[in-house]
């Protein structure tokens, strides 16, 4: 039986750990990461993927690509992410655990919860 959405989700919610977006700003140790997709990235890129964090991050982390983000060179990185909903932040997390970054974690509520709270964009680094 092919997978779903739902089987996706609970998958990376297994693979990463959630935290509180208080937890997120008090850690300065770690990258806080906006996968938010923009149509720009998904337009022409990679077909379908409007809204879909994967595709995103795929692009920024190609470093041939020329919308790459220099800072995901270094796969070291502890990352943090923030999407639509908690469930897009989980599978944005594990799509760079996939791409071999050691440390990755999803902030619980997403970009809803994170504007709800009146949190900044752009986290510590």
């Amino acid at each position: 039986m092919p997978k779903t959405l739902q089987d996706f989700v609970r998958e990376a919610l297994a693979l990463v750990d959630e935290v509180e977006p208080e937890c997120a700003l008090s850690d300065s140790g770690c990258l806080i990461l906006d996968v938010r997709e923009p149509d720009e990235f998904a337009a022409g890129h990679i077909p379908g993927s409007i809204n879909i964090p994967r595709g995103f991050l795929e692009v920024k982390a190609d470093h041939d690509h020329p919308k790459r983000d220099e800072r995901l060179q270094d796969r070291s990185l502890r990352i943090l992410t923030f999407c639509g909903g908690g469930h897009r932040s989980a599978l944005a997390a594990a799509t760079l655990y996939q791409m071999g970054f050691c440390e990755c974690k999803s902030i619980r509520g997403g970009w809803t919860l994170w504007q709800s709270r009146g949190l900044p964009t752009e986290g510590p680094e």
